[in-house]
């Protein structure tokens, strides 16, 4: 059973940082692509920042330059380091994995908020 575990969540100043992490379980981590997505009230749930297996990258035009995510497969951990965070990127962050065309996962969501 796939599970997914995002913690590291809270309220920041802007301008501050926060660490996300997503521990995960029932996968063989190190080949799967990860991602993080985030979701703030009223809107849709959208990519923050995406890592593959082979360590590719990609950033969402709004975070780049701000946000790392990395992965540490001996912990079967994917991290999102968010600094300068922004009132705008309050929302709720998930982690995410697709296993296979018809097999996605997603975690239970951890709340960032940040005050101007």
């Amino acid at each position: 059973q796939v599970q997914l575990v995002e913690s590291g969540g809270g309220l920041v100043q802007s301008g501050g940082s926060l660490r996300l992490s997503c521990a995960a379980s029932g996968i063989t981590f190190s080949i799967y692509n990860m991602a993080w997505y985030r979701q703030a009230p009223g809107n849709q749930r959208d990519l923050v920042a995406a890592l593959t297996s082979g360590g590719s990258t990609n950033y969402a035009d709004s975070v780049k330059g701000r946000f790392t995510v990395s992965r540490d497969n001996a912990e079967n951990t994917v991290y999102l380091q968010m600094n300068n965070l922004k009132p705008e990127d309050t929302a709720v962050y998930y982690c995410y994995v697709r296993k296979g065309a018809l097999q996605t996962y997603w975690g239970q969501g951890t709340q960032v908020t940040v005050s101007s």
